[in-house]
């Protein structure tokens, strides 16, 4: 098997096992053995478990990252970009690969290497919401960052919550109404009443 594939099939067996079993529970044998690989095989490719545990961190960060983007640059109706980036997040956890439970609840945030990272999310997330909110509002760069952290938080929290309650809403119907409970709030920020959204 090619270099990049083979690394691509590991990386999935390493997200199952992390998923499955949180970072200290997980063993390198474990790894290999669902990649059907033996551990040298492994090793040639990451040196440690924990080198393993980053790259799938980068990438799972790199994947919520650049949703948001996408969500923001997919309209420039300020209120359907709301909707699109806190769906974003809602369809991140949905993922049937749990990915995001190394990004928003990794039992591994001791280790410099891995809260970097983890912290990059938000803080990436939050500075592209926060240009959108500045451009839009004229408000200072420090306030529009505060507004934009808040909306973060609140999609990614909720999403956690709505998954974990495993109950009552549809993905499109929680996502709609949080949603529309952040635009209640971000949409009260015009720079002027020509710039209010309906």
């Amino acid at each position: 098997m090619p270099r990049r594939e083979r690394r691509a099939q590991l990386l999935e067996s390493a997200l199952e096992v992390f998923v499955a079993q949180g970072y200290h529970a997980a063993a390198m044998d474990d790894i290999a053995e669902r990649a059907g690989v033996s551990k040298p095989v492994l090793y040639q490719h990451f040196p440690g478990k924990l080198d393993l545990y980053l790259a799938l961190l980068e990438r799972s960060s790199e994947t919520v990252i650049d949703a948001v983007r996408r969500a923001l640059a997919s309209t420039d109706d300020n209120k359907l970009r709301v909707a699109a980036t806190v769906d974003a997040f809602y369809e991140y956890v949905a993922s049937d690969s749990g990915a995001f439970r190394l990004v928003f609840e990794s039992d591994l945030t001791s280790e410099d290497a891995v809260r970097a990272q983890v912290d990059r999310v938000t803080t990436e997330c939050s500075t592209m919401v926060a240009e959108v909110i500045a451009e839009d509002t004229g408000l200072p760069a420090h306030a529009a960052l505060l507004l934009a952290s808040s909306l973060v938080g609140m999609a990614q929290v909720s999403a956690r919550f709505w998954l974990a309650d495993g109950n009552g809403l549809d993905r499109a119907s929680a996502a709609a109404l949080v949603s529309g409970l952040a635009w209640r709030g971000i949409g009260g920020y015009p720079k002027s009443d020509d710039h209010r959204e309906a």
